[in-house]
């Protein structure tokens, strides 16, 4: 996809993770959670992370991008 998507909690949940466990995983990560929260994370810089949740988050963000509305 060569738009760089916005993923939100929304997503999170919606790819069922659970916000406690993301919350810890931004620990881990050193990524800011209240600012994601606000205002959303670009795919990309979970991507960039390597982890397998996060390709999977970024995936459901990105159908749902494609998704007609």
């Amino acid at each position: 996809m060569s738009k760089d998507v916005t993923v939100t909690i929304a997503h999170v949940r919606a790819a069922g993770l659970c916000v406690h466990g993301t919350r810890t995983w931004f620990a881990r990560q050193g990524l800011d959670f209240r600012d994601f929260l606000a205002r959303g994370l670009p795919a990309s810089v979970l991507l960039a992370t390597g982890d397998a949740m996060a390709a999977r988050v970024v995936e459901v963000a990105q159908a749902c991008h494609e998704e007609p509305r």
